[in-house]
């Protein structure tokens, strides 16, 4: 089915069903047909678009709700987009952007009852409409001549100033102070000015076609911060925000005045940063107590109230001190000279560094404990605690484990040196005869050992019993009454007494512990 015909088909269609102004006629199944298929060619690109009144096209993805006219306005009209767009008509008319105010006129307007003859002024400004967008916009009658005499102005200025040396240098080279070599150095790298063409700082690439300014990450000449102390135990160095806020150098003893970097918070409160921080400190006590003041909107202001504030502080400490001192007296001890040069004076010589290290001398001694150390008793030439073997403290001149003992000397450590090599003997001794004893009867031995383990066991019990009771009895007396433990023999304890405990020892996730006292 061609187009044209489609279309004549649709325009037949549209006249048979308006009559005068009335509400149009239902289509017939077939014309309806026609419609959807002219609708769906033209979506697809395969037939014209419609064109409206005006001659232009519409888009075939409208809705008909949208282009079609209501029958009731005029069912004549052939479907258009103008009645949704602005209608001129009703459109209020704005002023133009290149029309402003006459500058430079002067308009006074006296209006008396004594006034008979007004004549018109020379000129009568206009009356300007802007929209919401114009009348907030902050170039709104601005004239670009303005700003090319400011750049005459200034070229001017450049101008004199280049006259002036020039002169300035014929004067030095004419009287002798400047030769032809220092004139032109002069003129090569003093220069005042220093265009971004020309230069290139350091950090930075300056690309004269785009005109932008490139920076990089860093000046090549310039230390990582990573790598000014190798050491994994120096300041922490924060990736993510290339920080390093301790002294790399803290650990090797250089003085933070003499090193390069000293970290990013010697930097930051080094200079004014610690004044501007107690006056920012002020501005906020300030404003809580009342008074509205701040640091950046109004610095004099602050500056003022802070360096008043400090001298009522300093008068009122000055007051009460003096108010003290009155009433309760003692301005002796606060008039009498340093407490060096009031005890004594020695001939010890000692020099100190900048840094506060010792040079040359010793340094006054520092009392290590408010208790006596290095007291000998009892013939003894060492000292309690100097020794200690199997879990006890001894003298090592001796190697006697008795607090209150005489001191034997090196009979006394043969003595022990026997003692160990008789009780080696006789280890060896039993360990040889238990093993005859498992050669001939294993069976006997056995039940031997049981029984005898068994009456082990019998009498650790016994006696894990009165130690807990003797320690119970400790507990109820003050601890200052208590008697001291250094004079009893500590041994390692054997295996029945460990088993003892052991079953002795009372466990709170016990269900039964509650019944076992009972």
């Amino acid at each position: 089915m061609g187009t044209g015909s489609v279309m004549t088909e649709q325009t037949s269609g549209n006249s048979e069903g308006i009559v005068g102004l009335d509400e149009p006629k239902k289509m017939t199944r077939e014309d309806w047909r026609k419609k959807k298929e002219l609708e769906e060619q033209r979506k697809l690109g395969n037939a014209p678009a419609e064109v409206d009144e005006e001659g232009k096209d519409i888009n075939p993805h409208i809705p008909q709700y949208i282009s079609s006219v209501p029958w009731y306005i005029d069912p004549s009209k052939r479907p258009t987009l103008k009645h949704q767009r602005p209608q001129d008509e009703n459109q209020k008319q704005y002023t133009p952007i290149g029309e402003w105010y006459k500058r430079g006129v002067l308009m006074l307007l006296l209006l008396t009852e004594y006034c008979r003859d007004i004549a018109p002024d020379e000129h009568t400004q206009v009356q300007l409409s802007m929209d919401y967008d114009g009348k907030r916009d902050r170039w709104n009658g601005y004239d670009p001549e303005e700003h090319q005499r400011i750049v005459e102005e200034y070229a001017k200025v450049d101008l004199a100033k280049r006259t002036l040396k020039v002169q300035k240098l014929q004067d030095e080279l004419a009287s002798g102070k400047l030769d032809q070599t220092e004139r032109e150095h002069d003129s090569e790298d003093e220069d005042e000015d220093k265009y971004a063409d020309d230069i290139d700082m350091p950090g930075q690439n300056f690309d004269s076609k785009r005109r932008i300014t490139v920076r990089n990450l860093r000046i090549r000449e310039d230390i990582a911060k990573y790598l000014r102390n190798l050491d994994p135990n120096s300041a922490y160095y924060d990736p993510k925000t290339r920080a390093m806020r301790e002294n790399p150098y803290s650990n090797t003893g250089m003085n933070p005045d003499e090193v390069g970097y000293a970290g990013d918070n010697f930097a930051r409160y080094s200079g004014d940063t610690i004044t501007m921080a107690q006056t920012q400190l002020f501005a906020w006590e300030a404003y809580e107590r009342g008074t509205e003041v701040h640091l950046q909107a109004d610095p004099t202001k602050l500056e003022l109230l802070h360096c008043s504030f400090k001298v009522k502080k300093e008068d009122f400490k000055e007051e009460q001190r003096e108010s003290i001192l009155e009433k309760y007296g003692g301005q002796e001890h606060l008039d009498a000279p340093a407490r060096e040069l009031l005890l004594a004076q020695t001939e010890d010589y000692v020099e100190y560094s900048r840094h506060g290290a010792v040079l040359k001398g010793l340094e006054k001694a520092v009392a290590r404990s408010k208790y006596e150390e290095d007291v000998l008793i009892n013939n003894h030439t060492c000292i309690w605690g100097s020794y200690w073997k199997d879990g006890c403290w001894g003298y090592k001149c001796c190697y006697s484990m008795a607090r209150q003992s005489y001191c034997t000397g090196d009979a006394g450590i043969k003595i022990m040196h026997r003692d160990k090599m008789m009780k080696e003997k006789k280890k060896k001794k039993k360990s040889k005869k238990n093993k005859k004893n498992k050669k001939h009867g294993s069976d006997s031995s056995d039940s031997e050992d049981d029984e005898k383990k068994k009456e082990k066991l019998r009498k650790a019990l016994e006696a894990e019993d009165k130690r807990v009771k003797h320690i119970e009895a400790l507990m109820q007396l003050d601890e200052r009454k208590r008697p001291y433990n250094s004079l009893q023999e500590v041994k390692a304890p054997t295996e029945e007494e460990m088993e003892a405990f052991r079953m002795k020892r009372s466990r709170p996730d016990d269900p039964m512990a509650s019944f076992l006292g009972q």
